[in-house]
């Protein structure tokens, strides 16, 4: 059998898969919550001219899904420790908790506070990681910079209703 095939491969590709499934399970439960197609509650509220058309956001939050599951393995795999990780799946359920309250509950002023606090989790997960694992902290950078536009535009969707 060729040493690319090897057992120890087999496992590590299976991690990767599980931690990936785990961030997008958590992104398909919160678009669960996501309604915002002609004649939802979204629709109807005043939006900022940098607003991006509503196709965009599945696939860059896919692929950002993917980048954090990628992202969790490299943490786990050069040992982060606990703590990190926590720190982690803090930022992970914050990050669902902002569907719920955004779209599932329509509570602006909360999910506004709400992502601030998910964008700070964020910055300390990638400096939790770096520590351990750069590959780590730096497949999570594109999300920070995500996170940040999300609540720029958080902000501004609720200072405007």
């Amino acid at each position: 059998m060729p040493k690319s095939h090897s057992k120890k491969h087999i496992p590590d590709a299976l991690k990767i898969f599980g931690f990936v499934l785990l961030c997008l399970l958590i992104g398909v439960i919160g678009g669960l919550f996501t309604k915002a197609g002609p004649g939802t509650w979204y629709s109807g509220l005043h939006k900022p001219s940098f607003n991006p058309p509503g196709w965009i956001f599945g696939p860059v939050w896919t692929i950002l899904y993917i980048m954090m599951g990628i992202s969790l393995y490299f943490a786990v795999k050069n040992k982060v420790g606990a703590n990190a990780i926590k720190i982690f799946a803090i930022q992970l359920g914050l990050n669902l908790l902002w569907s719920v309250l955004f779209f599932g509950l329509n509570k602006l002023l909360l999910a506004s506070i709400e992502v601030c606090i998910l964008l700070g989790f964020i910055l300390w997960t990638i400096k939790a990681f770096y520590k351990k694992s750069r590959v780590s902290s730096y497949l999570l950078i594109p999300y920070a910079l995500w996170t940040t536009f999300a609540t720029i535009l958080t902000l501004a969707i609720f200072i405007l209703n």
